[in-house]
């Protein structure tokens, strides 16, 4: 299995950004930080605020993840490169891999493939946020190197 990433054309876009916003404002409730009945405005809203441009943001990179043979459409990946204090960072804002694709190697195959990436943008490393109920992307997490920086944790009463 080998896969490319493909820059997102404003279709492709169009598609990641209804699907993102909808995962988002899932994700947000199954940790309870968002009621249901709202989330996905509240979803809509993050993404206004951090896409203002939509797939011409600056700063942001946009990728499907194709399968080299086939030229299947297995996933994307959404992040942005800033720099704080003197160093550049890509920041994951949102990868996924389709389902059928998952559990093939195709997430840890995106992540080296984003290092390639991230090295042409001379970032110097890279940030992401996994929600903790994703016990299975924050192991592959931790098999890709990445390391806890912080811990935010709740109890319902």
């Amino acid at each position: 299995m080998t896969i490319t990433l493909v820059p997102m054309d404003e279709s492709a876009f169009q598609s990641f950004l209804k699907q993102s916003t909808r995962d988002y404002a899932e994700e947000k409730v199954q940790a309870g930080a968002w009621e249901a009945d709202t989330a996905l405005a509240q979803a809509q809203e993050s993404m206004n605020r951090y896409l203002p441009q939509g797939l011409n943001t600056a700063g942001a990179y946009f990728y499907s993840v194709v399968e080299d043979v086939s030229g299947t459409g297995a996933g994307y990946i959404w992040f942005n490169v800033t720099e704080n204090r003197g160093v550049r960072e890509a920041f994951i804002y949102d990868i996924y891999i389709f389902e059928p694709f998952q559990g093939r190697g195709y997430g840890k195959q995106t992540l080296l493939l984003l290092d390639e990436e991230a090295r042409k943008l001379k970032a110097a490393k890279i940030g992401l946020h996994v929600f903790g109920h994703n016990e299975r992307a924050f192991g592959l997490y931790q098999k890709m190197g990445f390391q806890v920086t912080d811990i935010t944790m709740s109890k319902t009463l």
